[in-house]
């Protein structure tokens, strides 16, 4: 077997230095991130020693981006937005265009384009979600009110960056870089093309993700959780994970190919489209090893691309450049809160929180690039930048922290916080938003517990096993005198009856069954065709599960199917028993 394998070297060494040196930054109380950039630094080509091949480094980026921004619409929740909408959205806006007019003013102080300062600016103006998940899990402020506006102001934030890796590839040449797809452009990203004026070239653009964003929303709840539904029935869990990674992977690339739009745009919704489906948990959490795996291998093809030497040739530069970051991004967001009249707390609490970059910059940062924009040293600039400002964030925190806790000191006893109302609105919304998915969640366990309570023999099963099998029913009424069932038909289902009543017509005999009970596993554990007809007495909904499915579930629960034939047999030994009986009384009743 040769041994020339730069793919296998590449992945094998990259996970291995990922991890010494994620393990290493977290026991330092830094997120890990700064080491999986750190291991991209080493096997990079400004670095002595091996250097991993850079065009499969830059693939694995991609699918590493395309999985990014599918668990990004994934877990997009339009609810905890609006929950947080009045303090969100307007500062997330008002924070991006600050602070991107700051990183066109350092890229004019520079003598760069405008389109090197917008690609710089909207770079530095977008902060990290997973270090900021990171953050706030680890002060346990995630589900504070101050923990859900900056995961809602990040949403906003990454919302708009979506909205600019679709038209920065329009907007290309009149920036002073090239369109999609001409000399150093960047496989995948197909542009409108730049023909003509560039109000058609934006027109044909926004048409084109207009017409896939409603193909998107208008199809994709329709076929999606029909695709899902039948690959969940096979009770296969590799089968499953592979469907959500095909509809990840073949939208985010159908949507580059037939629409012309970027991957990461076609991935984010998917997501979306996914998190609106019933299986949007099962599908986070089995496509979830593989986000993460090459999340890992992204930000390590990120850090190759970094050249350490910027710090000693251009320091000036990257000061200002994190200065940007960790004080000019901060006091802009405090500013932002503060006007919108909410508390100081809430203020400093969000200006920590941006106080980053992250993996959203890095994907504009290779855009710029794709496009011609940016020069290389703005993207060693960009990544010096996230490197510093996320080894700071903890810093930042306890200094916010420090002072949060001096200026409550100061406050004199009985006075409310500025904005305190506004606060409190803001926590009578969130609890409203936290009450309803809840309720959500408890609809859904309750589901589960009724269906065990209901019928018994369920309890069997955990309740992973119960949500497994919940997937697999299908919904099914009917009205009384309807045929449920008729004698002679070959066995295709069982019927679970969640309310109402049947009557069972077998050999002369008359047996009502009602809700809480079950029919037609008879014929489908003995193989053997109807030997019953079924009709309904009242208005029934039944739980159905196919031939298919309950051969394949039953197989890998033998205790449950062993508990059917158990109760298949008692009640054929029941039939038989009062079939002797009634013959008994015919008979008595001749002789008399």
């Amino acid at each position: 077997m040769s041994h020339d394998v730069p793919l296998i070297s590449m992945i094998a060494i990259a996970f291995g230095l990922a991890f010494i040196f994620g393990y290493l930054a977290d026991r330092v109380r830094l997120p890990p991130l700064v080491g999986y950039l750190l291991a991209g630094v080493i096997i990079g080509p400004f670095t002595p020693g091996f250097v991993a091949d850079g065009a499969l480094a830059a693939q694995l980026a991609e699918i590493g981006v395309i999985l990014l921004m599918f668990g990004v619409g994934l877990h997009f929740s339009p609810s905890d937005l609006l929950a947080v909408r009045k303090i969100a959205i307007p500062g997330a806006v008002g924070q991006i265009g600050l602070a991107t007019a700051l990183g066109v003013g350092l890229a004019w102080l520079w003598g760069w384009s405008l389109g090197a300062g917008l690609v710089l600016g909207l770079s530095l103006s977008v902060a990290s979600t997973v270090v900021l998940l990171k953050a706030l899990e680890e002060r346990d402020m995630l589900n504070t009110a101050e923990g859900r506006v900056a995961v809602g102001w990040l949403i906003v934030e990454d919302l708009a960056m979506v909205l600019a890796l679709v038209l920065l590839p329009a907007l290309a040449e009149v920036l002073g870089g090239h369109a999609p797809g001409a000399a150093g452009g960047a496989a995948g990203d197909h542009g409108a093309g730049s023909d003509g004026p560039i109000w058609l070239t934006l027109a044909l653009t926004l048409g084109k993700v207009a017409a896939f964003s409603v193909l998107a929303i208008v199809l994709g709840p329709r076929v999606v959780p029909v695709i899902l539904t039948n690959v969940a029935r096979t009770g296969s869990r590799e089968l499953f994970t592979l469907s959500v990674l095909a509809i990840a992977l073949g939208v985010a690339y159908g949507s580059a190919v037939l629409f012309g739009v970027s991957f990461a745009l076609g991935a984010f919704f998917a997501g979306v489209v996914l998190n609106e489906s019933r299986f949007s948990h099962k599908a986070a959490t089995d496509s979830m090893p593989l986000q993460d795996a090459f999340a890992v291998l992204f930000f390590v093809s990120v850090g190759m691309l970094f050249d350490p030497s910027i710090l000693l040739r251009d320091p000036l530069a990257v000061i200002a450049v994190v200065a940007l970051i960790v004080v000019g991004k901060s006091l802009i967001a405090f500013g932002i809160v503060i006007l919108l009249r909410f508390p100081v707390g809430m203020g400093l609490a969000v200006s920590a929180s941006l106080a980053q970059i992250g993996e959203f910059s890095f994907i504009l940062v290779g855009l710029g690039l794709s496009l011609g924009l940016l020069p290389e040293e703005g993207r060693d600039l960009v990544l010096a930048g996230a490197l510093l400002s996320i080894t700071l964030n903890p810093a930042v925190f306890a200094a916010v922290a420090a002072l949060r806790k001096h200026l409550q000191a100061k406050r004199p006893a009985g006075v409310p916080p500025y904005g305190w109302e506004q606060f409190e609105q803001l926590q009578s919304s969130l609890a409203d938003a936290r009450h309803q998915a809840e309720e959500r969640e408890q609809e859904h366990d309750l589901q589960i517990q009724a269906l065990a309570k209901t019928f018994p023999v369920l309890s069997l099963l955990d309740a992973h096993e119960q949500e497994r099998l919940m997937m697999l029913f299908r919904p099914k009424s009917a009205v009384p005198g309807e045929r449920i069932i008729r004698k002679g038909d070959r066995a295709n289902a069982m019927y679970f009856i969640s309310s109402g009543a049947v009557e069972v017509l077998m050999d002369g005999q008359t047996i009502r069954l009602g809700a809480g009970t079950m029919f037609g596993e008879m014929a489908l554990l003995s193989g053997q065709r109807r030997n019953a007809d079924v009709a309904a007495v009242d208005y029934c909904q039944f739980q159905v599960l196919e031939r298919r499915d309950f051969n394949q579930f039953t197989a890998r629960h033998p205790a449950l199917r062993t508990a059917l034939i158990d109760m298949a047999a008692q009640r054929r030994k029941m039939n038989q028993q009062d079939a002797a009986t009634d013959e008994a009384v015919a008979a008595s009743e001749n002789a008399a």
